[in-house]
């Protein structure tokens, strides 16, 4: 077994190596700091133990020696551990002292690089470290170390190295810093920068000059930048149309992704509340093996969902058990999990809802006169109904239901602290009033009109809806409403509270 060192990186979860992913797939433990993010927690197993030694400036919920005495502990127990560090394990982060304790111990350990904060932080902010024709060198030191344990740098001799000059750790002691650079030759107007939060959703970026950067309001963790190049704006990040918005997430766990990641690509920080989850019918699927084994006269399966699509296409042998059939897709995502399967739809409508598909349905002729209508244990007749009128014999057949999940005090916070909510289903919508009552967030995003009927039916008011039923057409309407001009909102649920805007 082995210990592994992974570097987590700076914040982002995108940021996270390949190889990191890998080793944190198959851990038994994982011992993780408190700049490690939620979400690389997610790609370890289910079953692995998850063991915070959070550390941050002025205090230790574990001392080192201990940290380093749980990893020997653990790798000499033969389990796979990943020692999940902020930034670069052997970047300022005591990766080297955890390695040594290891090796004295003879126990088989790997250290896994990570994206350093002094590199990725400034980049980020759009503040490149080096320029060609002003910055040919950067230097990167810790601004932490205790003059009074004799770790204090040479300040002097870091003044006159000129290029680039990265801290990390500086703020507390950032006033002194500045004195001794200044004394050291730095002229008081050098460009500065200090970025709080590199890489995350929460990233706020200050520019100042040497002399005065200390007189703003900075926290850690954030890392300095000092130098010419601190002057340069080449901002991309924060400048994203839906940066430092929260937005949560109400999809079944399994598909919140699909969502979560559009929203992270336009700056948002998706809050993932399932409301729901999908789980078998009550007939546990006895329906559904009993109309594939029957599909003879068969001569369309209308398939009305993704979680819909997924589980009829799991339960075929192949593709030859619709020989003959004809499919049918609410939307591109039912689409999209049919081709996953290698199965085209014979009929996508052009709006995605049921109506538009009854508008493209072809009247029966001679023949085959069945249709297979797979869908949720509970849903509108719509359909059925509508099928029935144009002469078809409708089989409606459950393939999944929708329970719902009860909110974890955690989630109950980061929905207050949020500025919209999207919900991509009408049972979406029930379980959140169900669960949340009026705890509403001031923006209210529905991917369709009939998501919205549901949310107007139950009491909420309606912010926006896609113009295109589709997860990236809810995320397009959420940048579009963003951007459009200010308006006064009143109470987003009937006798709730006032709200304001995203």
């Amino acid at each position: 077994m082995t210990v592994y060192l992974v570097g987590a990186g700076p914040g982002d979860p995108g940021l996270l190596t390949v190889r990191g992913a890998e080793v944190l797939a198959r851990a038994d433990v994982v011992v993780y700091d408190r700049l490690s993010v939620a979400a690389l927690l997610d790609l370890a197993p289910p079953e692995a133990e998850r063991i915070s030694v959070a550390k941050s400036a002025g205090r230790a919920v574990m001392p080192q020696d201990d940290i380093n005495a749980l990893l020997v502990e653990r790798g000499l127990a033969g389990q796979e551990v990943v020692r999940l560090k902020g930034g670069d394990p052997f970047v300022f982060a005591r990766g080297g002292e955890e390695a040594a304790a290891l090796r004295a111990a003879g126990i088989h350990y790997e250290v896994v690089p990570g994206i350093t904060s002094a590199i990725a932080a400034p980049a980020y902010a759009g503040i490149p470290v080096t320029l060609r024709h002003s910055s040919t060198s950067f230097t990167v030191v810790t601004g932490h170390e205790d003059p009074d344990k004799g770790g204090e740098l040479d300040w002097d001799a870091v003044a006159r190295l000129g290029g680039t000059i990265v801290i990390l750790m500086g703020v507390g002691r950032l006033p002194a810093i500045v004195e001794r650079l200044i004394a050291g030759g730095l002229a008081p107007d050098t460009p500065a920068a200090a970025v709080r939060w590199g890489t995350r959703p929460e990233q706020h970026t200050v520019r100042a000059t040497l002399a005065t950067l200390a007189d703003h309001d900075l926290k850690a963790p954030s890392v300095i930048v000092i130098g010419a190049v601190a002057a340069t704006d080449l901002d991309w990040f924060e400048s994203r149309p839906l940066f430092g918005r929260k937005v949560v997430v109400t999809r079944p766990a399994h598909q919140a992704s699909a969502l979560a990641e559009p929203l992270r690509a336009v700056g948002a920080e998706p809050v993932v509340v399932p409301t729901i989850e999908i789980v078998d019918p009550a007939d546990d699927g006895a329906g559904l093996r009993d109309a594939l084994a029957d599909l003879d006269d068969v001569a369309w399966v209308v398939l009305t969902s993704a979680n819909g699509a997924a589980r009829f296409c799991d339960a075929l042998r192949d593709g030859r058990d619709l020989a003959g059939v004809k499919l049918a897709a609410i939307g591109p995502g039912t689409a999209d999990e049919l081709e996953r399967h290698h199965l085209v739809a014979d009929l996508v409508p052009e709006r995605f809802v049921a109506e538009s598909l009854l508008e493209a349905f072809p009247l029966p002729h001679d023949g085959r006169r069945r249709v297979v209508l797979a869908r949720a244990e509970v849903a509108r007749d719509v359909l059925p109904d509508g099928l029935a009128a144009m002469g078809w014999e409708v089989d409606v057949v459950p393939v999944y239901r929708t329970v719902p999940v009860v909110p974890t005090d955690a989630q109950r916070d980061a929905v207050r602290a949020a500025d919209a909510v999207t919900f991509t289903s009408s049972s979406t919508v029930e379980n959140w009033v169900a669960a949340f009552g009026d705890l509403v967030p001031p923006v209210v995003a529905c991917i369709g009109p009939v998501t919205a009927d549901t949310a107007r039916r139950l009491g909420l008011r309606v912010d926006l809806v896609a113009d295109v039923h589709t997860v990236p057409g809810l995320v397009d309407a959420l940048v579009a409403h963003v951007a459009g001009p200010s308006q006064p909102r009143p109470a987003t649920r009937r006798g709730g509270r006032r709200r304001g805007r995203a």
